[in-house]
């Protein structure tokens, strides 16, 4: 039997759509956060998500993750302490899946997608720097979408950070095999950055920031070029 919904229900929905579409055709300054549904908060690199997010928030830069646990959680739980003003948006864009996974508590804003392709393409809609913590599948697609599309210039070109040492790992077999055998350019390499901790990525996202002011590039001015 289908769950009713009532008129307080529907119009709350309705509210969140719009403001969701404002946001879009917002210029502000977004960090996208990808990592890991799986990592408790018991692991440091939980913590290290909550810290670089936390700074972030500080800066009163609007943060963006999946919605979910783990390291979403992580990024817009560090977001909500570090910006003390409330003056930046912590987004959470949740896919629906076979196994409910519920919101977690520190989104200012969510939007629920049924498709993987239409909630990447909201991420890239908004996104200004990419940040890539450890993660499996769902982490490795959406570092690669994000790279793809910049590589076919579907979006601007704009900072993806790769934060740990499982990256190098990944991004030396880049360099062993399509880099060498031409099938990637060594210009399509510039846009990814491998560091190995929140200050590296800190000062890349500050660099892009003066960028972004300045109205130097686009750095995708939250929006997906048609």
């Amino acid at each position: 039997m289908a769950k009713k919904i009532t008129k307080k229900a529907a119009k709350a929905k309705a509210n969140r759509a719009h403001t969701f579409r404002n946001e879009l055709k917002r210029r502000d300054f977004r960090v996208t956060i990808f990592g890991s549904a799986r990592i408790q908060s018991s692991d440091k690199t939980y913590k290290q998500v909550f810290d670089l997010a936390k700074d972030l928030g500080k800066h009163h830069f609007d943060v963006i993750t999946g919605g979910g646990p783990g390291l979403m959680e992580a990024a817009n739980a560090g977001h909500e302490a570090g910006d003390k003003e409330n003056s930046s948006d912590s987004i959470g864009l949740a896919i629906k899946l076979p196994h409910e996974q519920d919101d977690n508590a520190h989104l200012d804003l969510a939007k629920h997608f049924a498709k993987f392709s239409d909630r990447l393409d909201n991420f890239m809609a908004l996104s200004s720097v990419v940040v890539v913590m450890p993660g499996g599948v769902g982490s490795c697609l959406e570092f690669f979408y994000t790279w793809q599309l910049i590589q076919v210039k579907h979006i601007h070109p704009i900072p993806i950070i790769l934060v740990g040492k499982m990256w190098k790992q990944l991004m030396k077999w880049v360099k062993k095999y399509p880099l060498k055998q031409e099938l990637i350019s060594p210009e399509e390499m510039e846009c990814v950055h491998v560091v190995k901790d929140n200050r590296a990525a800190m000062k890349i996202i500050m660099k892009t920031h003066e960028e972004f002011a300045k109205g130097k590039g686009k750095y995708n001015n939250n929006y997906l070029k048609r």
